[in-house]
């Protein structure tokens, strides 16, 4: 029996955010809420699961903006610091259900977050630290939270391996400049697809615009949008009109329905 759930975009920003401290190109000083850009996550809801995936620096900015009050686990596609920052934020929903936070990702990302996030992991913690339940996962094995079935996808982020995550007929592939045969396996038939497109220029670690079409093309999702993105890519009104039919800019708070 299919599930109906909800993704949201909580940011659709690159590490530094948009508007970028101190500029003043056309991107920067827009008016347009689709040209501020926190830093890249999102948040999926069943009526029994809350899953985040990614906690940057904007997170709890992002939870209050789109009136979102718990999460039951939290996914990572890996360890820097726009991706993970945010995780001492999930306090209170820890303190008001008063049950560890489930941490999911890559044995070397969990390694990255006790080190950053130390004293919530200490013998004798600090009171009031966060409390947390970590689970390795590997790409491609697939694993149930409440019923819900999440692929790992494993891609290239530079020479740094990390995750995307499919979850029913919509994945989500940020920080990726290479996709290897095995996760293209991983991505027919989808609905949605968002997916890295950090602006313009070539990247060593990020798709450009002109890659992430191409790569789109070939994955073939009925919908695919962009996500990650600097100032340097443009404005939303002026790329969305560049775009091939069924390609669009996430941004800020968009919400694509989920079936399982």
């Amino acid at each position: 029996m299919s599930q109906a759930g909800e993704l949201i975009v909580l940011g659709s920003g690159t590490s530094q955010g948009v508007p970028v401290i101190g500029c003043s190109c056309a991107v920067c000083v827009s008016n347009d809420p689709k040209d501020h850009r926190t830093r890249s996550s999102i948040h999926i809801h069943f009526p029994e699961l809350s899953l985040q995936v990614d906690t940057g620096p904007d997170f709890r900015t992002q939870m209050l903006r789109e009136k979102l009050i718990h999460v039951d686990a939290v996914l990572f596609t890996h360890e820097h610091q726009d991706h993970i920052a945010g995780l001492d934020d999930v306090r209170p929903i820890i303190f008001r259900v008063n049950k560890e936070m489930a941490l999911f990702g890559q044995e070397r990302v969990l390694n990255r977050i006790k080190k950053a996030f130390h004293y919530a992991f200490e013998v004798q913690s600090y009171p009031g630290a966060p409390r947390f339940n970590t689970t390795t996962i590997e790409p491609g094995k697939a694993f149930e939270i409440n019923g819900v079935e999440i692929t790992p996808i494993g891609v290239n982020h530079g020479a740094l391996p990390i995750l995307g995550y499919r979850i029913g007929d919509i994945a989500y592939l940020t920080d990726v400049n290479g996709i290897p045969d095995e996760a293209m396996s991983q991505l027919s038939g989808l609905s949605y697809l968002i997916l890295d497109a950090l602006h313009r220029k070539v990247h060593h670690s990020h798709f450009n615009l002109d890659q992430a079409i191409e790569w789109a093309e070939r994955i073939n999702a009925k919908q695919t949008y962009f996500i990650h993105m600097s100032h340097y890519m443009g404005t939303h009104e002026e790329v969305a009109h560049e775009l091939p039919d069924g390609m669009h800019l996430s941004y800020d708070g968009l919400r694509l329905p989920v079936v399982l």
